[in-house]
């Protein structure tokens, strides 16, 4: 997302040095329409068809409703799957901004809001779960690259894979050179971050470099003048780490959704030797409402051509609310019906839950999360429901391996 990259330079800089550790129970009750499932963290063994989902009484304060089969923000009913059974579902959770200004200083555990995984139990992590009213299997946060941060700190990773989920890890070149890294500069640094990774050894996602194909990051600047320079460098970045043996790393290429401005796909592609996961990051965020197949369908099917075996992840998604029940109804339909039937490559979604203030497209604070209005958290809730987004039993993945797609 372009434009809040500086806040969270400084914030991961700052929080990284924070090893406060969580516990949680890990048991999610679902309630669907055909019956009651009790997921301990995992998905269902077979796709769902035409599903119709009550969720009841949230505790987070979503209203309470009953479907009736009509597909709108008010009720789900879910996708057939197209052949998968399961993706994992997560988040980028901001508490010092968002949860702050919804619910007020300080948190239900006597500290400020922070944002996740900082922050003890009762607090922005906690809040966000109750309020989708499942746990989440992915948990999106950041750390500054190797030659600013050389230490892993894999107490603050810990955290989330104590509570079952996999650490989605953001880390950039910020204004480094490209070839710079590519001609090895950085190697000294990069080493001893992998073998810290290594020594931790559980898996992860590293999205390195993302959106790199915009304008709005000096290295997709650089990357937009340079394709060949972005390859290069990311490929010997991932050399690096590989010869260090810190095999539990996941690397995520993640461009940003085609906006009819720079390189193409397929110019910035590292190969599929040096990329393990693909990925989009795209927003419903104009002046009026999009859909999500509108936003996606293009990008996805390029994505696709370029990289056709690698499993899909949307790092980076959410809708403002614009006129009463648009984003209630944009939600349901893009978790409820597009990713399950339509979009079967997608195998993670994340969702960006960050009230902060910007001046892109709308000028203000923006109304990214959850629980912008109780008709989306609502909406949100009844979709992520769905066994097909699996819960949170992925703590204890083998070591040194990377992060595979549910089947």
């Amino acid at each position: 997302m372009k434009k809040h990259y500086k806040m969270l330079k400084q914030y991961f800089s700052n929080q990284t040095k924070r090893t406060q550790y969580i516990t949680a129970t890990l048991v999610v009750l679902v309630v669907a329409g055909i019956g009651t499932y009790l997921l301990i963290g995992s998905h269902a063994a077979t796709p769902y068809a035409s599903i119709t989902a009550d969720k009841g009484t949230l505790s987070g304060g979503a209203v309470s409703q009953s479907c009736t089969g009509a597909s709108d923000g008010n009720c789900v009913v879910f996708g057939s799957g197209s052949g998968s059974t399961g993706i994992y579902w997560g988040a980028y959770l901001n508490g010092r901004v968002t949860y702050a200004s919804y619910y007020g200083n300080p948190a239900p555990n006597g500290q400020n809001w922070q944002d996740a995984p900082w922050g003890n139990t009762g607090n922005t992590w906690d809040r966000f779960e109750s309020n989708a009213g499942k746990k989440v299997s992915i948990l999106h946060y950041g750390q500054p690259n190797p030659w600013l941060q050389t230490t892993w700190y894999g107490n603050v990773a810990d955290i989330i894979t104590g509570r079952g989920a996999i650490p989605w890890v953001d880390m950039d070149s910020n204004s480094t050179s490209l070839s710079d890294i590519a001609n090895g500069v950085h190697d000294s640094s990069i080493k001893t971050w992998a073998d810290n990774v290594k020594a931790w050894g559980k898996p992860l996602f590293l999205r390195w470099d993302w959106e790199m194909n915009g304008n709005w990051f000096n290295w997709g600047q650089q990357a937009t003048a340079n394709p060949a320079a972005f390859v290069q460098s990311w490929r010997h970045f991932h050399d690096v780490v590989a010869n260090e043996g810190a095999s539990n790393v996941t690397w995520v290429w993640c461009p940003n959704n085609e906006w009819g401005h720079g390189p193409s796909y397929a110019s910035l592609y590292p190969g599929d030797s040096y990329v393990d996961w693909t990925c989009l990051d795209g927003y419903n965020k104009s002046t009026s409402s999009q859909s999500f197949a509108s936003l996606y369908q293009q990008s996805y099917n390029d994505l696709l051509a370029v990289a056709p075996t690698k499993p899909i992840a949307i790092g980076e998604v959410s809708s403002l609310e614009y006129a009463s029940g648009v984003k209630a109804n944009w939600i349901t339909d893009a978790l409820g019906t597009q990713l399950p039937t339509n979009f079967s490559k997608v195998k993670a979604v994340l969702w960006f839950n960050w009230r902060f203030n910007e001046c892109d497209v709308v000028c203000g604070y923006q109304s990214f999360p959850i629980e912008s209005s109780t008709s989306a958290q609502a909406a949100f809730a009844r979709a992520i429901a769905n066994p097909y987004y699996a819960s949170n039993n992925y703590g204890n993945l083998p070591l040194g391996s990377k992060v595979r797609p549910l089947p």
